[in-house]
């Protein structure tokens, strides 16, 4: 399979009743088209050598293709258990019912993390969560209600309140990690739950936090429009963190929660000077370091405030196209030079960003391979493992554990599903 240009992004008009000016957008305009954007849109490493227990990968997996032949004709009714037979919706059950297990270990209602430095029970479970609502479950309803509504509790309760410092923040005293990146998915796992399940027992005190949480990341946002990896407004900043609070913002905005679009307007205009001249985009302003990755994750930003269409887009795919040609290249010579060094993530963003190319060719081509690979990686208990492979091709542990693994593959497979708001096109 070449990946190079077959993948290249088409100029289709996006029906979002949204026109976008090639070059530099003024941010005061950009403010406007974001405020129709976030309105209209409603809410790898290859893992070597890991088969499930005493079984042989099967060369055929038949029915993978569904997720190439476009599995869902639109969103799955709320609370409607995946019920067809296929191997993607097997595997996304029995992940779901992984995490569902693990979850009865605590007794806090949070995911098990992983240990020492990087443990972050907040991210994990927010991933959990929207695992969980992306199986079809609500605070109301379907087969992990419960697990989902016991992981919403743990949210909330680690908010600070209002009237105290930090008001608003999603935080524990267990997080070592990615405090910052826990907040944003926090508030993004609310935002869906509160969207699928707006008048539920929780629903009130979900729109409540979500007021906090949006004040919080408003407040926090740096003078060059990102944010960094703690609660206050600092002079650092970096792109991870960035895309994962324009996400959350973009979830509650969709859930009906007020979002200044100026704060959004000055997020992408950030974003946007995080892009090099080749068309990738880097960490932050002193640390140059490009990735498929967060250049994926970018995109994903981009497009969740309606900007699909402009020469900055079309540059990052073009960019991505290059380098996933490159690895596959190396993976045909055995060597692993390009290897993804946070391949989770990379997937759970790039994912996003391809579905919704308008060339819905993009996203099956690039999804078949990896769906393969996850079905045969997966083991009998469900899980994924969070291994990731080195240049020479040395696997390693990964840093968060098999609750993070399993959560961001289920999230993965879920895409086509669409019943996530803010997975669907």
């Amino acid at each position: 399979m070449s990946i190079t240009r077959p993948f290249r992004r088409g100029r289709t008009t996006i029906g979002l009743g949204l026109t976008l000016a090639i070059g530099g957008l003024a941010v005061a305009a950009t403010a406007r088209a974001l405020t129709v954007g976030f309105g209209a849109v409603h809410a790898a490493d290859s893992d070597r050598g890991l088969v499930r227990q005493n079984e042989t990968p099967s060369p055929g997996n038949a029915g993978i293709d569904s997720i190439s032949e476009e599995r869902r004709s639109g969103p799955r009714p709320l609370g409607v258990p995946m019920v067809d037979s296929d191997p993607i919706g097997d595997a996304m059950r029995m992940g779901l019912d992984y995490l569902a297990e693990q979850q009865t270990v605590m007794r806090d209602g949070s995911v098990p993390a992983a240990q020492g430095t990087y443990h972050a029970p907040i991210g994990v479970t927010a991933l959990a969560a929207l695992a969980w609502m992306s199986g079809g479950s609500t605070p109301t309803r379907g087969p992990h209600s419960g697990a989902l509504v016991r992981s919403l509790e743990y949210l909330l309760g680690h908010q600070v309140p209002v009237g105290e410092e930090r008001a608003g923040w999603i935080g524990a005293p267990e997080d070592q990690q990615s405090k910052s990146h826990g907040h944003g998915l926090a508030t993004l796992a609310l935002s869906q739950a509160f969207s699928l399940s707006p008048r539920s027992p929780l629903g009130q005190r979900i729109q409540a936090a979500l007021e906090a949480s949006v004040e919080r990341i408003k407040v926090s946002q740096g003078i060059e429009g990102g944010w960094y990896y703690e609660a206050q407004r600092s002079p650092e900043h970096e792109g991870s963190v960035t895309v994962c609070h324009v996400q959350a913002l973009r979830g509650a905005r969709n859930a009906g929660i007020h979002v200044d679009p100026n704060i959004i307007a000055n997020a992408i205009a950030y974003v946007r000077r995080l892009q090099t001249d080749e068309g990738g985009f880097q960490y932050s302003f002193t640390q140059p370091e490009t990735s498929v990755a967060l250049t994926g994750a970018c995109l994903s930003t981009m497009h969740a405030a309606g900007i699909y269409e402009d020469k900055d887009v079309e540059r990052a795919y073009d960019w991505i196209w290059r380098e996933l040609a490159a690895r596959e290249d190396d993976d045909q010579r055995g060597v692993f030079g390009s290897q993804a060094q946070f391949p989770f993530y990379e997937r759970f963003y790039l994912s996003q960003a391809l579905w919704h190319n308008p060339d819905e060719e993009v996203f099956r081509r690039w999804s078949r391979p990896l769906v393969r690979q996850l079905l045969v990686t997966q083991s009998r208990d469900g899980s994924w493992s969070d291994v990731r492979y080195d240049s020479l091709g040395t696997k390693h542990e990964g840093r968060y554990g098999s609750c993070y693994a399993t959560a961001m593959n289920v999230l993965f497979l879920s895409v086509p599903e669409g019943t996530l708001p803010i997975f669907r096109r």
